[in-house]
């Protein structure tokens, strides 16, 4: 448990750094320009300068705030977010928590961290945090229900909520045959081979329009562009953070960096094969058994980290392009792609991966 708990705030520290550093220069490069280049070789101590800045501010409470739930709410939303973190499988037996109810207890206890947004919007007594929490809510009520669906089509398939249950599925150490695009007339055993063959969006291919589904509801839940109403700079000042400084507000920075690796590792887990290698063995070049490692060894355990870590970190990559590629969405333009696009195409998903799962069996 204190392992995974450490390796897990690592992981939360390191996405911090390399993902500030990676945002700044890939925004750099889509803009025409440099990003960071003075601080340290190629920038690469600015991140440092900039928290050692805020560590040094004064924590101020404004006035006429509500002292204690203003100071309560950014630890609360990070504690939410970190939470999420106790039952990912970093690898086949890296686990803080192995529970039969993962994937449940993880789309609750994450969902909490909208209670402290709400509070630092209402606590702080700025008209403009106000606005930027009463935006964070709508909009995280309403991509929850695509989000939710769409990993809802996943637990149909696999039959189970056990995040490390669904993982194992979708290798060579299934305990059950996994049938290329899930019909067995067919008659393509890939479990022996594993590899990229062997991840649910191959057995089912459906999950295709799913893990879309599943990708933009989380941006929405990141608050990352073109979904970033809450925190809108340009119409209010910085959203439900607004008063916030120093090490208060970089801690709601960390949680939103938290929240982009947790909801790819999540999407990784659910849809790309997990900590599963991609690479599958084909006749005598057993290419999955030697780039995975079996249960219960280390070299099982950190390839499986290295494969799902690799696996989010490209779709982080893909949403910081999409920020710096889309503009913000309106407000009215928000809430009907959420409720009369996503969520309607969720709910056929759903449809169609119970009839998928009959044809299975």
């Amino acid at each position: 448990m204190l392992p995974a708990l450490l390796i897990c705030l690592a992981l939360t520290l390191a996405t911090v750094v390399v993902g500030v550093y990676a945002e700044r220069k890939i925004s750099g490069f889509i803009q025409d320009r440099l990003g960071p280049t003075e601080v340290g070789p190629y920038g690469l101590l600015q991140l440092f300068a900039d928290l050692l800045k805020l560590l040094q501010k004064e924590d101020i409470v404004p006035k006429l705030a509500d002292r204690w739930m203003y100071l309560v709410a950014p630890c609360l939303i990070f504690v939410a977010i970190f939470l999420g973190y106790a039952v990912v499988p970093l690898g086949p037996d890296w686990i803080g928590s192995s529970t039969a109810i993962g994937v449940f207890w993880l789309m609750a206890i994450v969902s909490l961290d909208v209670l402290g947004i709400i509070i630092a919007g209402w606590a702080s007594n700025n008209k403009y945090s106000l606005f930027g929490a009463i935006r964070s809510v709508a909009q995280i009520v309403s991509y929850e229900i695509p989000l939710g669906l769409s990993v809802l089509c996943v637990a149909m398939i696999c039959q189970s909520l056990d995040l490390q249950e669904i993982s194992f599925q979708q290798g060579i150490y299934s305990q059950e045959n996994v049938y290329f695009f899930g019909i067995k007339s067919w008659g393509l055993d890939v479990t022996a081979n594993g590899g990229f063959l062997s991840w649910n969006i191959f057995r089912m291919p459906l999950f295709f329009i799913a893990f879309i589904i599943y990708f933009i509801a989380s941006l929405a839940e990141c608050n990352r562009a073109p979904f970033d109403l809450p925190e809108a700079e340009s119409e209010l000042v910085g959203g439900f953070h607004t008063e916030y400084s120093g090490f208060r507000w970089a801690l709601v920075f960390l949680s939103e960096y938290a929240m982009m690796m947790l909801v790819s590792i999540l999407g990784v887990v659910l849809f790309l094969g997990s900590w599963n290698t991609p690479l599958p063995n084909i006749g005598a070049v057993k290419l999955a058994d030697w780039t995975s490692g079996a249960p219960g060894t280390l070299l099982g355990n950190f390839s499986g980290m290295f494969w799902l870590l690799a696996k989010a970190a490209l779709l982080i990559l893909v949403q910081i392009w999409v920020r710096w590629t889309y503009p913000r969405l309106r407000v009215d333009q928000l809430m009907y792609l959420g409720w009369k696009v996503l969520t309607p195409l969720a709910l056929v998903m759903v449809v169609l991966s119970g009839v998928w799962r009959l044809l299975m069996v």
